[in-house]
């Protein structure tokens, strides 16, 4: 009985988890077909267009969640939630084990920036998305750092996943410089969060088919804020070199 039971559960997160992957294509190109083309015409403003873009994004976000946490999906936790949600000017990084890293961190900051791949400019269901949002793209290349600063200046919080790619279960994280090159040469502190998932769940080896045997659990610890003046003393120090510590110290805080 109980191993029917325990089937019968497995079945319903399998055929409910089919209907959330739906339902989350259909709300972004619901936003950027209908919401985001509306927002063109009667929010003029460039700035507040964007950022009420980026609010929209992140209460769609919260409902996502809320919906598969109802369905017994997932559940999740974070520790330190207010330390995200009132965090300003600061680069936020965090590790990247899941399809659903961004959602969850995105859900509780409203207003968040963030660095993605070029690669989802290609991808009808985000591409409206992230050109609302006016999210950085790793292919400006020159522009990227000073485009960064100017936006850590007015203070958006830019988040940034320096592994670049979802963690491959059993192999040692590796971090790419980006996150680390940005917050030494913008002058921004940082704040790091650590994510863990007990169950493996839409990681880079596993199908979004591939419900796990019992319901995962999300665990996002957000750590103290990280001054960069502890890293880089530009007067001493070159910038490659704070900038090489500074990454290798990410990577022992993200393992």
């Amino acid at each position: 009985m109980r191993a029917l039971l325990c089937a019968l559960n497995r079945a319903w997160r399998l055929v409910m988890t089919w209907c959330c992957f739906a339902l989350f294509g259909l709300g972004g190109l619901l936003l950027s077909l209908v919401v985001f083309n509306l927002m063109l015409v009667m929010v003029p403003d460039s700035k507040r267009r964007s950022r009420l873009a980026r609010r929209m994004i992140s209460l769609s976000f919260r409902l996502f969640l809320a919906i598969t946490k109802f369905l017994r999906l997932l559940d999740y936790r974070i520790e330190g939630k207010q330390l995200l949600r009132s965090e300003r000017g600061c680069v936020v990084v965090a590790n990247h084990p899941t399809l659903l890293d961004y959602v969850l961190l995105a859900s509780v900051m409203a207003e968040t920036d963030c660095l993605v791949k070029s690669t989802l400019l290609k991808n009808p269901f985000v591409s409206g998305v992230i050109r609302a949002a006016d999210y950085l793209v790793n292919s400006q290349g020159e522009t990227l750092l000073a485009e960064s600063e100017a936006r850590l200046a007015r203070g958006d919080t830019l988040l940034i996943f320096p592994e670049g790619t979802r963690t491959r279960q059993g192999e040692t994280i590796t971090l790419q410089r980006g996150a680390a090159n940005i917050a030494v040469r913008c002058r921004s502190d940082l704040r790091i969060v650590v994510i863990r998932c007990s169950e493996q769940l839409l990681t880079k080896q596993s199908k979004w088919y591939s419900v796990p045997p019992s319901k995962p659990l999300f665990t996002i610890t957000v750590q103290s804020r990280v001054s960069i003046d502890d890293f880089h003393h530009s007067e001493t120090q070159p910038a490659t070199v704070a900038a090489r510590e500074l990454n290798r110290y990410l990577l022992q805080q993200l393992q």
